[in-house]
This record gives C-alpha cells, structure tokens and sequence, in this order.
C-alpha cells in the first residue's frame, strides 16, 4: 500500500522525535511491503524566520493533498510578544481550521512498570480510557480582543449544534466498541455553550440506547481523573477542557512524553504527541519520542493497518519493559532519544 505522509517536524525536539516516529514507520513498511512517501514541510518558527509566516500557504496545500499529516511539535518563546496570528501555535491553529481537524482522540494508556508516575499503583490497574476533545470551535478560535484603552480583553466561546453533534457522533461509535461509556464534561451550571452541548448530546444518547452517558462539571471530572481514573471510559468535552484535561492525565501515564493523539477531519486527519516543544531538551538527545511513534500507531490504525498497529504497540511495550526508556519515564539507566527509535526499530524488523 502506498500513502502520502506530509511530515512537519516543528520546534524545539520536534525534529528528533519525528526522526525516530519515520524511522519506525520506514521499518513497519519494509516488514508489510508499503511505501510511505514522506514529504516535509515547514512550520512554526523556522517558517516565521524564512516566510514570516507560522503556517505558510504551501504547507496547507500539500497538507491537503495528503492522506494523512505527522506533526512533532510547536512553540517558540521568542515569539511570545508577537501579534495574534503570527506566533508558532497560530499557525497550528489555522492547520487545524484548514483541514478542518475537528476531533481530536487521546489515549490515557498507563503501563504497569513505569516508575515515575505519582498516582498510587493501585489506581491505575484497568485504567484506558480515550479522551474525545472538540479541536475546531470554542473559546479558542472565537473572536477575541481588546478595549481601546487596553484596560479590557474578551475572548468569545461559541458552539453550534452542528459541531458538537458530529464529534458526539464519534465518540458514542468509539464507545459502542469499548466499556460503552461516556462522560460528558462541561460547566453547564455557568455557560451557556455548555447547556447546548448537554441538550445535543442526551438527545444523540436516544440513538446509542447502549450507552450508558454521565454528566460531569469539568471541576469534578478533574479530580475523579486523578482519584478514580478507571471509572472512565470515553471523556467527551470541548476544546479548552479538553486541552487541560488531557495534559492533566498525562499524570496517569508518569510523562507527557508518552501520550499520542490523532485529530480526525473530513479528508484527512493529523497525527501528533501531546508535548509540546520542551526548549529545554532541545538537541540534547534526551526527548521521549515514545509519543511521536505512538501518534505514528494511531496513523496506522486510520490507514486500516491493524496488524501493523498491533506490532508497532507491542515493541513500544517491549521497550517501556526493557527498561529502554528516556529518563522522564525511569530513575537509573536511561536511554536517548536515538536509542529508544533503534530498539523499537529493531524489534519490528526481528518479530
């Protein structure tokens, strides 16, 4: 099978981690026979300093021509005093409204030897659960703005039935194969948008007469993540309480290094890690690209390589078990970057 991958590799240890993410990929098609044809292109700050432009038109167009898009990560503090539009992330932003990337899936996995989680042992026996988040609408790309006197700022969250029913759509498929669970988090005693998000989503519950559905307030539904995280299977929210629920969970998993996404749209969908571009850790070799491959599995899986999938997932597990891991994930004798992308890269070749 041949498919068309747009690759960006972003900022900060973005370009490291999808190094690793193609690396693997390159392995899983030699073993199955496929030709992933990867075409990078540029985003984020390299794309403001060349084009002064975070997401420049060429990006978007060959982003819409493919079947699917690898994306490392996005963020640049030299570019915080910025205007609004020109900065790393907004050019991510306008990628997302573009392909109009309007679900966005990430799964909260833990893996029973990791040392570093803080959330007992105990607590996360039986933990897996996806979090469905509302990536296109909401509060973050309302309109948005200042007083004349600079003495005031708004931000407009708006929701429409239309785009709460078509990710409701997906998360109750998504549920129907699972613990037929969903909870629906909001904050329907103060907003608005959340009131219509409750009235959309108990209607479409009529038509999944198998699905057990909860209402949550977003206050709540942050606690019982960290004190109760098995009594979820599919979280459904909208974009911002999405956005801090997922990085909160991250705790569940000890590192934020270790969490995928997939964010799903009409034609073409978007595969990407959680973190963010971590400065820090730049071009030190010290970043988990566990995430990045991991976002790689989920590509597969859109691409109805299961079988692929299923090794890929399982030489992520062999190398967590090994002991092959970065040092966010274990105490002594970590690895690199490098050295985590040989050994997964190894096992798929070997098995």
């Amino acid at each position: 099978m041949k498919k068309n991958v747009v690759v960006i590799e972003g900022d900060g240890i973005g370009p490291e981690v999808i190094k690793q993410a193609i690396k693997v990929l390159n392995s899983i098609g030699e073993k199955f026979c496929h030709n992933f044809m990867i075409k990078k292109m540029i985003a984020g700050s390299k794309a403001i300093e060349k084009f002064g432009n975070p997401m420049p038109k060429k990006t978007i167009d060959s982003c819409l021509k493919s079947d699917a898009v690898l994306f490392g990560s996005i963020g640049n503090s030299k570019y915080d005093h910025y205007p609004i539009g020109m900065r790393p992330e907004d050019g991510l932003l306008k990628l997302r409204k573009k392909m109009g990337l309007y679900c966005n899936i990430r799964p909260i996995i833990p893996y029973s030897n990791i040392e570093k989680s803080p959330i007992k042992k105990e607590r996360l026996k039986k933990v897996n659960f996806l979090i469905y988040r509302e990536l296109t609408g909401g509060i973050y790309f309302g309109e948005k703005g200042r007083s004349k006197n600079g003495k005031e700022a708004y931000d407009y969250c708006v929701y429409s039935k239309k785009e709460i029913e078509r990710i409701g759509k997906m998360a109750f498929q998504a549920a129907l194969s699972r613990k037929k669970k969903i909870s629906l988090v909001d904050k329907a005693n103060v907003l608005e948008t959340s009131r219509l998000w409750r009235e959309v989503i108990k209607k479409m519950s009529s038509n999944y007469p198998d699905v057990y559905l909860e209402f949550l307030y977003i206050d709540n539904a942050a606690m019982q993540i960290i004190l109760n995280p098995k009594k979820f299977d599919v979280i459904l929210t909208d974009n911002m309480f999405g956005d801090i629920l997922s990085d909160e969970a991250s705790v569940i998993t000890s590192s934020l290094g270790l969490l995928p996404s997939a964010s799903i749209g009409k034609n073409q969908s978007l595969f990407e890690p959680v973190h963010g571009s971590y400065p820090q850790a730049e071009g030190k070799n010290i970043a988990n690209p566990l995430g990045c491959i991991l976002s790689a599995s989920m590509m597969l899986e859109y691409f109805g390589m299961y079988k692929e999938k299923i090794l890929l997932e399982k030489a992520v597990k062999s190398s967590i078990e090994e002991k092959i891991c970065t040092s966010d994930i274990i105490d002594s004798s970590f690895v690199t970057t490098e050295e985590v992308g040989n050994y997964i890269e190894k096992y798929i070749k070997d098995h």
